[in-house]
């Protein structure tokens, strides 16, 4: 598969991604701070996220080493959002139900870059077996 493939599919798992933390984000932002609903709902589209990108963007079986890497794959993205929220709500004054839409943008180029690196990484066989 190409790198322009993947790329697609990254964008079209990250539109998918994108509803299910936003829909999860609204539900909690009735009974959380914007910044606590953010983390929580976040933190629940990961895992979709990896199972998607894993078996749709880049064709590969998941393993407990990629899921656990997989974070990482998302740290750059997690601070860009989280920051640009904030920023975007409180020095902006951008409402806090669109500003994660406006922040996620911004984030996108990085977030595939590291999570191509990741999730096409060679197994390696753990040294001593």
């Amino acid at each position: 598969m190409t790198v322009r493939a993947q790329m697609i599919r990254f964008a079209l798992v990250g539109v998918v991604n994108t509803g299910t933390y936003y829909v999860c984000y609204l539900a909690l932002l009735t009974r959380l701070p914007y910044l606590a609903a953010h983390v929580i709902a976040f933190a629940f589209s990961m895992t979709g996220s990896f199972l998607l990108n894993s078996y749709f963007t880049y064709r590969t079986r998941p393993t407990w080493r990629k899921f656990l890497l997989f974070p990482l794959t998302n740290a750059a993205n997690f601070a860009i959002t989280t920051g640009g929220v904030w920023l975007l709500v409180d020095l902006a004054g951008f409402s806090s139900r669109y500003a994660p839409l406006v922040a996620a943008v911004v984030a996108i180029p990085i977030t595939f870059v590291v999570s191509r690196v990741i999730m096409l990484r060679p197994e390696t066989a753990v040294e001593g077996r």
